[in-house]
């Protein structure tokens, strides 16, 4: 079982998004960070802000694309590729709308889900085989809806659901960094 080295904070760059639930990646790390007292620096030869630390005794890179979401995988791709980093000891940090807002799932592999920064991983990856933290943010009903949905902020009972499901998250951060994701899912998923 690898530990984690590279957690990826999927979002959409510009305060505009900022509140937005295709951000639940970056709020996620952007948390993480405070936590650790880890700070973001601009890396423009990894296209984001990378923070990096000794997280529970491993070193941690964190990084929060800054391509837009589409283009995500180019960030994700040249941090991997600099620093030798598995897919396997890389956790993207994602919005997902096939979770309603206060469920959290840890995952290896899978699908994108038309997930357009999963897509672009994938693509830069040639892999579908990396640790995906799915952060719930429901679903619109309709599929014409997505676009305005995910570039939308959610209702404040939704957001707090999503806090919930982040802490929760982060509660268990420290045991998918250390490579035991069987309890971290356990704990995780119990829920």
């Amino acid at each position: 079982m690898s530990s984690i080295r590279l957690i990826a904070g999927l979002g959409n760059p510009g305060r505009e998004y900022e509140t937005t639930r295709h951000n639940a990646g970056y709020w996620w790390v952007d948390e993480l960070a405070r936590l650790q007292n880890l700070s973001f620096r601009n890396e423009a030869k990894f296209h984001g802000l990378m923070a990096r630390g000794q997280l529970h005794g491993h070193e941690v890179f964190l990084l929060k694309p800054q391509t837009f979401m589409n283009l995500s995988g180019r960030a994700v791709g040249a941090l991997a590729k600099f620093y030798k980093i598995t897919p396997a000891e890389i956790l993207v940090v994602h919005d997902e709308l096939d979770l309603p807002p206060g469920a959290a799932r840890l995952k290896l592999g899978g699908g994108h889900g038309g997930h357009n920064g999963l897509k672009d991983i994938i693509a830069h990856l040639g892999t579908r085989d990396f640790w995906r933290l799915r952060l719930g943010i429901g679903h619109p009903g309709e599929r014409a809806e997505v676009v305005n949905f995910v570039l939308n902020d959610p209702r404040r009972e939704e957001r707090e659901l999503i806090d919930v499901a982040m802490q929760r998250a982060l509660d268990v951060a420290h045991l998918f960094i250390e490579g035991k994701t069987e309890a971290a899912m356990l704990r995780l998923h119990s829920n």
